[in-house]
């Protein structure tokens, strides 16, 4: 048994920043497997956002590995403390969402996150905290409060950022983690997941389950994954993210574009290659790099659709990129014959989802019209029959003219 335990322990912790505590974590698998009880594995989801990218993906794959090995998985939707706005990583408050934008954010997060979990009936618990955090009474929430102190609420570094730099920090935003705890509560919560921007939240919710007479949570923190920047976390406002619902060719292309100093955080965070494997792929005296992340990229497709259309994507972009050829299945679109306005000509072709967007990336010289690069978001191009318009590296159109 003991054994059996040391190799899930030592599954469960890869590509893990802290887990607190490794000790209770075995000792809960332990009980477990003795009396053939689940744990329940929390993950708490907050609907400000309809999209789910690589990034995201990094807490729901660990998710994934304790449903591989018998457990519950408990998706907790914050519809409720979504209206409050979590502060983590801020430096400043959010803004509340309304009702109406958190079930559309919600439905369209769930069914993303359905590419990564097991969505069976035994597997996968979805609650909604509203269920409960709606029907606290005054006096209920008053108790709720009186779990914890300022100054242990002041320890949280967003917190201490925004005092130092003498800007408000508002009383509704010290309940945020009173309310993630208490969901602990509720659910009856073993293991909470989450990136590190979410630990001391985490951290508050074994306090939270201390103070209601439950065993504390074991929590177990998961990196911030860096973007295709190299640089700061993967994020859609960055523009430096890999959606799940990316078209495969997109995907592919995506991954092919980060430096090979990457490689081996996204081979440990987004695939599930042996740590001697990985030690292979990114060792460039066994393994050149460009063969490396040809690997990674066709894997990443696959988890998302599956090994053919990989291998499709993995083509395509060797013809369009490394043979410098025009891809066979580049899109037509009708527009009239008339002098448009460069930039809404991108918009015109579903090239870019807005205009800001066109003209970021002509200022850019990432769009080509007949390969030759235009620099004037504003200058005034005349479409004709056949025209091959190109927005950075992986899209493409071709122009029929309206007759």
């Amino acid at each position: 048994m003991a054994e059996k335990i040391a190799e899930q322990i030592k599954v469960l912790k890869r590509g893990t920043v802290e887990i607190f505590s490794e000790a209770e974590l075995a000792e809960k698998l332990s009980e477990s497997a003795q009396a053939g009880r689940q744990l329940r594995i929390k993950l708490g989801l907050d609907p400000t956002s309809p999209d789910i990218h690589l990034g995201h993906t990094v807490v729901l794959r660990k998710m994934r590995q304790f449903q591989d090995l018998g457990h519950k998985a408990v998706l907790i939707i914050g519809d409720y403390t979504a209206r409050i706005g979590d502060p983590s990583g801020q430096n400043s408050i959010r803004p509340m969402l309304s009702p109406e934008q958190i079930e559309q954010n919600a439905k369209s997060y769930f069914k993303q996150a359905g590419k990564i979990l097991d969505t069976s009936e035994d597997k996968l618990e979805i609650r909604y905290n509203s269920e409960w955090l709606e029907k606290l009474t005054l006096m209920e929430l008053i108790q709720l409060m009186a779990k914890k102190t300022v100054a242990q609420m002041l320890q949280r570094d967003s917190f201490k950022k925004r005092l130092q730099a003498d800007e408000d920090v508002y009383m509704h935003e010290f309940l945020y983690p009173l309310m993630q705890g208490y969901d602990s509560v509720v659910v009856q919560s073993d293991v909470e997941l989450g990136g590190t921007d979410q630990t001391f939240n985490n951290l508050i919710g074994r306090d939270i389950q201390r103070a209601y007479g439950q065993s504390p949570q074991v929590v177990i923190t998961m990196p911030i994954l860096v973007g295709l920047d190299g640089r700061e976390k993967m994020s859609k406002s960055k523009g430096n993210y890999i959606g799940v619902t990316d078209e495969p060719a997109d995907m592919f292309g995506k991954v092919m574009s980060i430096s090979d100093e990457m490689m081996e955080n996204y081979f440990t965070l987004l695939t599930d290659l042996s740590a001697d494997k990985i030690a292979e792929l990114v060792n460039p005296d066994r393994t050149h790099p460009k063969e490396a992340k040809v690997l990674l990229g066709k894997t990443i497709v696959a988890q998302f659709y599956n090994d053919a259309t990989a291998q499709l994507a993995a083509a395509k972009f060797d013809k369009v990129f490394a043979q410098r050829q025009l891809p066979d299945d580049i899109p037509e679109i009708q527009i009239a014959a008339e002098p448009i306005m460069a930039s809404k000509l991108l918009l015109a072709c579903k090239l870019v989802p807005s205009g800001g967007e066109a003209k970021r990336m002509i200022k850019q010289s990432a769009v080509s019209i007949n390969n030759n690069k235009i620099n004037d978001p504003n200058a005034q191009i005349t479409p004709t029959e056949g025209m091959i318009i190109q927005v950075g590296k992986r899209k493409f159109a071709k122009i029929k003219t309206a007759n």
